[in-house]
């Protein structure tokens, strides 16, 4: 229909203005008419009648071809509808028979589901029937346990708890045996393994860290180039020697030692203000209390110097950068610093570089393990000047100037007072023991060997069984004889486990203690 009124209506619309020009067209002719006269109205009236009939003709084609139009696209939509009818039936059919199917299938599943059902609930039955078997049996056995029990009680005299006790002891027992003997497999084979890789690297460490070492002492010689100046030094009534302690601290030895003054002191930085200063004084040769006190002064001052380049010097030895100038200054002072007779500053600079090869061999961080081995001593530059120790004095330093907090806890980790975060930490624990225990490195006074000595014995004695304890080899061995009746082979595992323990959380001691725990049986006859 639309697409009917879309021809029809241009035509419709063509045929009226035809036929309203033809109406304009026949005024126009009436007018001229009356002007011009009756013939040419009648002309007019042949043209116009002309004119609407060729305007109906045309109107009348465009109908026709209008309505042939539409009955060719009214054609053309049926056949389109037959097709798409023809497509929807057959997609119809297709789904009908896939439903079909499924149908099919759910039946199948539907009849395989009830068997399993009937299967299931036959099974439940037989199941059912077996527990109540099993109950009776159950019953059964527990009054069979019950008189087993009570004829086993009768005929061992022990109750049932008294057997369990004993049973319980007995095990106790193989349980003891059988962690002993683990633990002792496990510690030697742990042992073996890590004894092999430390030696390995600390050897190599060693190696490459190869140091000389000296003893200091607490006296310095200054060489004389006569004995003619040692009056000069005394002076009059003993006046230029008395400024010289004076301002020092230091006490002046001359005696017969040929062309040579001692120098007496327990301050190593003040026994070498006084040696510059002497040194000066004697190559000037003006020697009198003006004079002593200038040059002292000086002295002081080349010392400050001295510090500052040797704490410069340890920083590129050991390659530890943007150090504080305050920490270089007092890294350089543990120049003046001993510790068991080993210079501090030395030993710094070996446990740095000690720490640096074994952290580097090891994977981790060789620049932050050298960074903590430099500094780990650094509290002992003023220990004598303030409270504390040098542990605590060192963490207050580094934290001051805001140093780095892995460093701080190897520092403060390094004897032990704290549990070390990191494994650089733990290398500088073991660079420091490693340098503190090599030959000829420290001295130990007399009365505190005796004192270690003493402390390994009292705690190996404090043990239950220990029948006599000794420490042998300077302190770096403790024997322990136990009684054999009571202590057998598996309870001296742990003793001696017990002991190291002990000893690692009592005491100080460089390098590492031996527990040698020993326990002897002996049977002794007389033939007569």
């Amino acid at each position: 229909m639309n697409e009917f009124l879309k021809i029809f209506v241009p035509s419709i619309i063509v045929f009226v203005v035809t036929v309203l020009g033809a109406v304009i067209v026949f005024r126009m002719i009436e007018k001229k008419k009356v002007a011009e006269g009756t013939s040419k109205v009648k002309m007019a009236e042949r043209e116009a009648e002309e004119i609407v009939e060729k305007a109906r003709r045309q109107a009348n084609d465009a109908i026709k071809a209008a309505e042939a139009e539409k009955k060719e696209k009214v054609i053309l939509a049926k056949e389109e509808i037959q097709k798409e009818k023809a497509e929807l039936d057959k997609e119809i059919k297709e789904r009908r028979a896939e439903i079909q199917k499924q149908e099919k299938r759910i039946v199948q599943k539907e009849e395989t589901l009830e068997k399993k059902i009937e299967n299931l609930e036959k099974k439940e039955v037989q199941l059912v029937e077996k527990a109540k078997s099993l109950d009776d049996m159950q019953q059964e056995l527990d009054k069979f346990k019950e008189k087993q029990i009570a004829e086993l009680e009768k005929i061992s005299e022990m109750s049932q708890e008294d057997a369990k006790n004993h049973l319980l002891g007995i095990l106790k027992e193989e349980l003891t045996h059988d962690q002993a003997l683990m633990i002792k497999d496990i510690e030697g084979k742990a042992k073996e393994e890590a004894t092999k890789k430390a030696k390995e690297i600390i050897t190599y460490a060693v190696q490459k860290c190869a140091a000389d070492h000296t003893s200091e002492t607490t006296v310095s010689v200054v060489p004389l180039p006569s004995d003619d100046m040692k009056g000069r030094i005394i002076g009059r009534e003993g006046r230029n020697i008395k400024m010289l302690e004076t301002l020092t601290g230091i006490d002046l030895i001359i005696d017969d030692t040929p062309e040579a003054v001692i120098l007496s002191g327990f301050d190593p930085i003040r026994r070498e203000v006084a040696r510059i200063a002497l040194e000066n004084l004697v190559t000037d040769g003006r020697i009198h209390p003006a004079r002593i006190e200038e040059m002292v002064e000086k002295a002081k001052e080349e010392l400050e110097n001295i510090i500052k380049e040797e704490g410069e010097t340890a920083s590129l030895e050991t390659g530890v950068i943007g150090l504080h100038p305050d920490v270089i200054k007092l890294i350089g002072k543990l120049k003046y610093r001993t510790s068991y007779g080993q210079n501090v500053l030395n030993h710094s600079i070996e446990v740095s570089q000690l720490a640096g090869i074994m952290a580097e061999e090891l994977g981790f961080d060789s620049k932050l393990a050298k960074r903590a081995g430099l500094l780990h001593d650094i509290g002992k530059s003023i220990d004598h000047e303030m409270e504390g120790t040098h542990v605590e004095i060192g963490v207050d330093i580094l934290k001051k100037f805001k140093e780095n907090s892995a460093v701080i806890n190897a520092v403060e980790a390094h004897h032990g007072d704290v549990d070390p975060l990191s494994m650089e930490a733990v290398l500088v624990q073991a660079a420091d023991a490693i340098s503190a225990s090599r030959p000829g490195a420290r001295r130990e006074t007399l009365e505190t060997y005796i004192k270690r000595l003493e402390k390994l014995e009292e705690i190996a004695d404090s043990f239950d069984g220990v029948d006599k304890s000794f420490a042998i080899q300077a302190g770096r061995e403790v024997r322990i004889i136990v009684k054999p009746e009571n202590v057998d082979d598996d309870k001296m595992v742990l003793m001696a486990r017990d002991i190291a323990k002990r000893i690692e959380n009592e005491m100080d001691y460089p390098g590492q203690i031996k527990v040698n725990v020993v326990r002897e049986t002996r049977a002794i006859e007389y033939a007569k």
